[in-house]
Parts: structure tokens; C-alpha cells; sequence
């Protein structure tokens, strides 16, 4: 099955690294013209540039998704061309156990998580409806379905970013716009690099494939979604933990 996804273009938030770069990478690689978008453009248009040397279709946004403006910033993206496929991929964490969790690390993580999605999506379909055809991918987290010590607002936010999916999948799919959500669970990154062998150890021991997830384990998944071959799923959450939540 070869996936084609020539003469569209995806806006992917949070690209600048991580799972959102290899989103966009991957997105590039099956032909789509990939917006690159993040808070820091030196960090986006290396990526966009990594793209473009390897052959695809790239530019990086600078994007604040918390800014007063974003709608205006979305707005102006396509009125200069259109989105077909809006990953919402960025997102913050600030931990800490419930009963010492501050009110702005609350908010933080839900305007970051949450609203930006409600932002940027809502600008972003109006035109998919009337072209009658789109895919919105959200990149929610297992997190959002098993819940985790420590995370209470990462946690909320994305079971809400998973309800807000499967609510919109059913006001828009008849416009022949599909909405699913994509659930990663522990994804190899600089953060568990640094972790111990016996710390990584018994990470990997909770997961059924015994192994870390890759970000491309992750970019693979949200590419299946954009594509042709996706067209009859939509209110879905794709489980992409290894097997550590089932």
C-alpha cells in the first residue's frame, strides 16, 4: 500500500522536534506540502529545511498556539493556501502531584493542550467542509486513557483533546472530514535517554513489546490517518503504547 498524499498540504504545530518533526518529515515524504509550525522559528525552518534537502515540500511557521492572534495568524496561512490535514500535535507538560498542583500550571497545560486545538481547528475546517474533504489528527496521549501520578492536567487535557475528537467526528463527517486522535504512549526522547539503565528497564517492563516507542512509531500512524486509505475512520483513538494500555 503506497501512500500518496501529492497536491495536499498538512499543518503540523509543535514540529520543531520530537514527534511533531517526524510527523512532518513523514508527511513530506508521501508527497504533502508540510507547514512546519512552532514557537521558535530558528527551530522549524531547520526542519522545514531537513525536508526541502531531502527532496519535499516544507516551510517553517512561526506559530505561538497560546497567542491572542492565533486565530488571525491561521486565518492568514489560508487565505495563502488551503489545509487539508491539521495535526495538532503540540503540547506542554508541568507535573506535579494533584494536592501541590499551582492554578497556573493548571491552565497552562489546558490552554496549551486543549485550547489551542479548539483555535486552530475551528478556523482550519471551515474550509475542509466546503472542499469536502479533510483530516484533522489530534496527538492525544495514553496518558489521556490510563492516567498517570503526577500528570492530573496533562491527563485532563488529553482525555478532553479526546472527546472534543470523537464529538467533531460526528458533526463534520458527512462533509467527508474525518477526526481522529492518536494515543503514544512512553516515546523514546532526550528526557528517558538521560534515565538509568534500571530506570529504563523497568519502564520497558510495563510495555508488552518490551521497548520504548519512536517518534516515527508515532509519524507512521498519523501518515495511515492523512491518507486515502484512512477515508472510512473517523471518531477513532489510535492506541500506538506498544501494548502498555490495551
Amino acid at each position: 500500500m503506497k501512500i500518496d498524499l501529492t497536491g495536499k498540504t498538512a499543518l503540523v504545530t509543535g514540529a520543531s522536534r520530537g514527534i511533531g518533526a517526524s510527523i512532518a518529515l513523514r508527511l513530506a515524504e508521501t508527497g504533502a506540502h508540510v507547514l512546519c509550525a512552532a514557537r521558535s522559528a530558528d527551530a522549524v525552518n531547520e526542519v522545514a529545511k531537513n525536508i526541502v534537502d531531502n527532496g519535499g515540500l516544507a516551510i517553517g511557521v512561526e506559530l505561538d498556539i497560546t497567542a491572542a492572534d492565533v486565530r488571525e495568524r491561521i486565518k492568514a496561512l489560508i487565505e495563502q493556501q488551503p489545509i487539508d490535514i491539521l495535526v495538532n500535535n503540540a503540547g506542554i507538560t508541568a507535573d506535579d502531584l494533584f494536592i501541590r498542583m499551582k492554578p497556573e500550571a493548571w491552565t497552562s497545560v489546558l490552554r496549551t493542550n486543549l485550547d489551542s486545538a479548539f483555535h486552530i481547528t475551528q478556523e482550519v475546517v471551515k474550509k475542509m467542509i466546503r472542499a469536502r474533504w479533510g483530516r484533522v489528527i489530534n496527538i492525544s496521549s495514553i496518558v489521556g486513557l490510563m492516567g498517570n501520578v503526577g500528570q492530573a492536567n496533562y491527563a485532563a487535557s488529553k482525555a478532553a483533546l479526546i472527546g472534543f475528537t470523537k464529538a467533531l467526528a460526528l458533526e463534520i463527517g458527512s462533509r467527508s472530514v474525518t477526526v481522529n486522535a492518536i494515543a503514544p504512549g512512553f516515546i523514546s526522547t532526550t528526557m528517558t535517554e538521560a534515565m538509568t539503565a534500571e530506570a529504563r528497564k523497568a519502564l520497558e517492563d510495563r510495555i508488552a513489546l518490551k521497548r520504548l516507542g519512536t517518534t516515527d512509531d508515532v509519524a507512521y500512524a498519523t501518515v495511515f490517518l492523512a491518507s486515502e486509505q484512512a477515508g472510512y475512520i473517523t471518531g477513532t483513538v489510535l492506541n500506538v503504547s506498544g501494548g502498555l494500555y490495551t
